[in-house]
């Protein structure tokens, strides 16, 4: 049969039933019941598998009246005798978190209410059956007319898991899908101390020492630091995209599923009429997949991210689908707040080299401002860097990222053009920036350099104290707009010292540019940092390695901050008349 992306479709049962394409990942069910953890917690990337696949173990466990054979038997996991034993024989709560936005606690409360509500409705047969005492019916139709009180909230798996358990004679199964998002909304939107104080309750009640629970299985991008979330778990187990190798392919698309799914995609894979996909939308070969989608290691595995592979296979072009689904409220705060003073490890991802980190696997949201190793976790599990190799050194684990394939790649483009564009909103202003560069051109660079400090300065460091951020911010978008016509460094060897910017046109006769900037010292002029910047970027030669590449003119230019205020001269223009000093001191 050849394969039918089913865009967006994260219900096994109507996805199977539909006869789309499905690669079959459940033998991730029988490791699953095999495995002696009563609750296991999956951190993966978004777009993932991860919703198919807790969509697919509901159905594999729920106790129901409909026969639901027929979607498993051509499956992996219907020759688990073991894992049959437990086929629709379990009640089964199943909710999701990805919709419960934190704008304040109370948002939070209402979204889940909302939630719980679902989730009781399903179940309304207990009141129907009279399965309940007076009491009991009252505390369940508080949750189900979305009365319930902060404390029902609290309490309503544990409550219902009883409740159901107690009815069918078997014990409940509770599968948590995006558990972590209220949780990252929370810190976002400083309602982070209150929300994951909540969740932490939330979880402990139905997790731990529930007599009536048969397995917990949850979902997340994240795995939050048990002093956060967990601290009253301690019968969970993480699945780690580090180490564990147990459910290294049980999330993403392996190399040999992507073949299969190019291959079953050809227009001439199925009988005429039944093509995966149209003739002038044949899917691309694999190895321009390769080079787009994959890079991605899970326990030692090489793993696609599904979402890409599906729409690729659908409309036949090599384009980055999972970035254009991201919310990147939270990666964008960090990197406008903490990023750019990462500045030349991102710089040297963006080149396709790799760095070397600290990872710490339980992410410390509160440690995200201030901790290299919470940014640097918090863009590997996210999916925005993978591991090339990891070890261990002391009990501490360290890791080689680098950025995965060309499709994370546009991401980081995307986020620092658009930091970029932040602080010059007109198209005009950002690429006049680059003309002025480009061009040596002091004063038009100096006029929009100003604009960008006023507009960025006021949303990232409003006191102007760490003007550094602006300037690695500045490097990083000149990194990307230039990205194919120029190799863009900064802080690198370049004849007898390190130039701050070095512009090298990858075609010799095109411009070159070195850029030196400077923060006037204490008691420093505006006039005497130009001049000794000027002077450093002659005494050092830092000119050298752009006229050996053949650039044609070189523009030697040097930048003062200070405060919100810009003065761009040419090095020769401060070295002629250093006498005079910048005209607007």
């Amino acid at each position: 049969m050849p394969f039918v992306p089913a865009l967006g479709q994260s219900d096994f049962r109507e996805l199977r039933r539909a006869g789309a394409g499905y690669v079959d990942k459940t033998s991730f069910i029988a490791q699953l019941l095999a495995d002696p953890a009563q609750v296991v917690l999956f951190p993966r990337p978004r777009r993932f598998g991860k919703t198919i696949n807790l969509s697919t173990l509901a159905y594999f466990l729920e106790k129901r009246d409909e026969d639901l054979s027929p979607l498993f038997q051509d499956l992996s996991v219907w020759s688990d005798q073991a894992a049959r034993a437990h086929f629709q024989q379990h009640p089964v709560l199943f909710l999701t978190f990805k919709d419960i936005k934190t704008v304040s606690y109370e948002t939070t409360l209402e979204g889940l209410r909302s939630e719980l509500e679902g989730l009781y409705a399903k179940h309304r047969y207990l009141l129907d059956e009279g399965a309940l005492e007076p009491y009991e019916r009252r505390q369940f139709e508080r949750i189900l007319y979305r009365e319930a009180t902060e404390e029902d909230c609290r309490c309503s798996l544990r409550y219902l898991s009883d409740l159901l358990a107690r009815h069918h004679g078997r014990k409940v199964a509770i599968l948590i899908d995006e558990y972590d998002a209220p949780i990252q909304s929370g810190y976002l939107n400083d309602v982070f101390n209150e929300v994951s104080r909540f969740f932490r309750s939330f979880l402990s009640s139905a997790l731990k020492d529930n007599p009536s629970l048969f397995k917990g299985v949850l979902t997340g991008v994240l795995c939050v630091a048990r002093d956060n979330i967990f601290s009253g778990l301690n019968n969970i187990i993480v699945s780690s995209i580090l180490h564990e190798r147990r459910y290294a392919t049980s999330f993403g698309f392996t190399e040999a599923e992507v073949a299969g799914v190019l291959q079953q995609a050809r227009p001439d894979s199925g009988p005429a009429g039944q093509t995966g996909s149209p003739p002038d939308q044949a899917p691309p070969r694999l190895d321009e997949v390769r080079a787009w989608y994959n890079g991605y290691l899970f326990g030692g595995e090489v793993i696609y991210n599904p979402w890409s592979i599906l729409n690729c296979v659908a409309s036949g072009a090599l384009r980055p689908y999972w970035v254009n689904t991201a919310s990147n409220d939270l990666l964008q705060d960090l990197i406008a707040r903490r990023g750019f003073g990462l500045s030349s490890e991102t710089e040297a991802l963006l080149r396709g080299e790799p760095v070397e980190a600290h990872i710490d696997e339980n992410i410390v949201l509160r440690d995200l401002d201030q901790q290299p190793e919470a940014l640097w976790s918090f863009l590997l599990f996210s999916g925005y860097l993978t591991p090339r190799a990891v070890r261990e050194e002391l009990g501490d684990v360290i890791a080689e990222l680098a950025i995965p394939n060309i499709e994370v790649r546009v991401a980081y483009r995307d986020l620092f053009r658009s930091w970029l564009r932040r602080g010059l909103p007109e198209r005009r202003h950002a690429e006049g920036l680059l003309r002025a560069l480009l061009a040596g051109d002091a004063p038009s660079l100096e006029a929009l350099l100003e604009r960008l400090l006023v507009t960025v300065m006021s949303y990232q460091d409003p006191a102007g104290r760490e003007p550094e951020k602006l300037y690695h911010g500045f490097i990083l978008g000149l990194l990307v707009q230039l990205e194919g016509d120029y190799d863009v460094r900064s802080n690198r060897e370049s004849g007898l010292g390190r130039a701050d910017v070095l512009v090298r046109p990858r075609t010799p006769g095109r411009p070159g540019v070195v850029l030196e900037l400077k923060v006037p010292q204490r008691g420093e002029t505006p006039e005497q940092a130009l001049l000794a910047a000027a002077r450093q970027v002659r005494d050092r030669r830092y000119a050298a390695e752009l006229i050996a590449a053949g650039a044609a003119p070189v523009h030697a230019l040097v930048a003062v901050f200070d405060g919100k205020r810009a003065w761009v001269r040419p090095v020769a223009e401060v070295l002629s008349g250093a006498e005079d000093g910048p005209s607007r001191g």
